[in-house]
């Protein structure tokens, strides 16, 4: 079976890794700390086709570290015993690096086991993982390791590798390629910060156009690279912190009135088919953020969620810009949200207590009632339909929760009851 080309072409020295800028590079830490030699725990964590386990390769030979690799989807503490063991082997004087690819899905147990390993030196471990490490990492392996944050690539620097894995195609081929502009541009842009991803679409467009006449480069259009890159833009993990943090970025956008941003992240949910998600934060952007300045968003927005369900995805892209973009440029307050917020918080803190009697549901008082009667004033019965009683309990019968907001909306409706309430 061939090597995958990604495989093929994987750097073998630190200079020729792209991306990464902010660790790999003169004076930068994880550099320094591979070239020192004396390598300590290590953990990355990042997304995939970021250079993860190519830089674990590398410190591996730089250290002169036996290495081996392990996968915490199919590897068990078996695994790693038999590595332990193999540290009297003639190869292994160097020590043993252990890479370990998704750690998060090794329990805490195992983790608990695996640690003895790095504590006394016999391992020393660099494990990765796509997840967030403080969420999925044993405590006690994350005090004995250095966090890198491996990020994705950009366009600019993934177009470096698109590059290289066309000229190693061409001369395994003992062809020349006629790569159409624009061509590379597309898989860089198209790879969504992986750099694997990009070799392999590379590849692929190869392999997707026409096989010329003898003596003819093989052309590679821009058409070709378009149709095998399409699917690649999307990396959304529906149970991963890349899927909470484009949903953050989507209501945030909405929040801060870019209708721009918030329309390239609902095309970025929507193509990767999270209809819910999509609409379960524009109702709540709608709720929370424009709120009161514009009460009326809250159905209109509901109506654009009923089609969207109704005729399904693609259409359903449609209301939902609507609303989108409704909720972007509508005025926005927050005031019900914050009301409801030191609601809660008082309730939580035990500031309550019985409702006034003149609100409860009952017609008719005990023996030991000291004043009888439920004194309840009917609002409409007085002029503007309004009468001063009190409604909160007696413990916190002088609280305030609501404050009317700064725009036209509210500030209508304070001016109103300021008049009858004369506050």
């Amino acid at each position: 079976m061939a090597t995958p080309l990604a495989d093929r072409l994987r750097p073998k020295t630190l200079d020729e890794i792209v991306g990464q800028k902010h660790l790999i590079g003169e004076n930068k830490p994880l550099s320094n700390i591979i070239n020192s030699g004396e390598l300590p725990n290590l953990i990355f964590y990042g997304p995939p086709g970021t250079g993860k386990t190519t830089v674990a390769e590398i410190a591996a030979g730089v250290t002169e570290k036996k290495l081996f690799k392990l996968n915490g989807t199919t590897a068990s503490i078996a695994d790693v015993k038999k590595i332990v063991a193999s540290l009297d082997a003639i190869d292994t004087r160097g020590g043993i690096l252990l890479y370990l690819d998704e750690i998060q899905y090794f329990n805490k147990k195992q983790q608990q086991i695996l640690l003895q390993y790095i504590e006394d030196g016999r391992i020393t471990l660099i494990a990765s993982t796509t997840e967030n490490p403080y969420f999925y990492v044993y405590s006690a392996v994350l005090s004995r390791s250095t966090v890198f944050e491996f990020k994705s690539v950009d366009a600019s620097d993934i177009k470096i590798a698109v590059l290289r894995a066309f000229n190693i195609l061409s001369e395994e081929m003992n062809a020349p390629l006629d790569i159409e502009p624009g061509v590379i541009e597309q898989i860089a842009n198209a790879a969504g910060g992986d750099v694997r991803s990009a070799i392999n679409n590379a590849e692929a467009a190869l392999l997707a156009s026409p096989v010329p006449a003898q003596g003819e480069p093989r052309k590679i259009t821009l058409e070709t690279a378009v149709g095998v890159g399409r699917q690649t833009v999307i990396r959304y993990d529906k149970l991963g912190e890349e899927h909470y943090d484009l949903l953050s970025a989507f209501q945030k956008s909405m929040r801060g009135s870019d209708a721009n941003a918030a329309i390239h992240y609902l095309a970025r949910i929507l193509e990767a088919g999270d209809l819910a998600s999509a609409t379960r934060r524009l109702m709540v952007c709608a709720c929370e953020d424009v709120g009161l300045a514009y009460p009326q968003i809250i159905p209109i927005v509901k109506a654009a969620v009923d089609i969207a369900f109704q005729v399904g995805l693609p259409e359903a892209r449609i209301p939902l810009a609507d609303a989108v973009v409704l909720v972007c440029n509508s005025p926005k307050s927050n005031s019900a949200y914050n009301a409801i917020n030191l609601a809660t918080e008082d309730l939580k803190r035990g500031k309550t207590g019985p409702i006034p009697r003149q609100l409860q549901n009952k017609h008719y008082d005990g023996a030991d009632a000291a004043v009888k009667g439920q004194f309840y004033k009917y609002p409409h019965n007085f002029e503007n339909h309004w009468v001063r009683q009190q409604y909160l309990p007696d413990a916190i019968k002088d609280a305030v929760y609501y404050e009317f907001g700064d725009n036209k909306n509210e500030q209508a409706a304070k001016e109103y009851w300021s008049r009858i309430k004369k506050f």
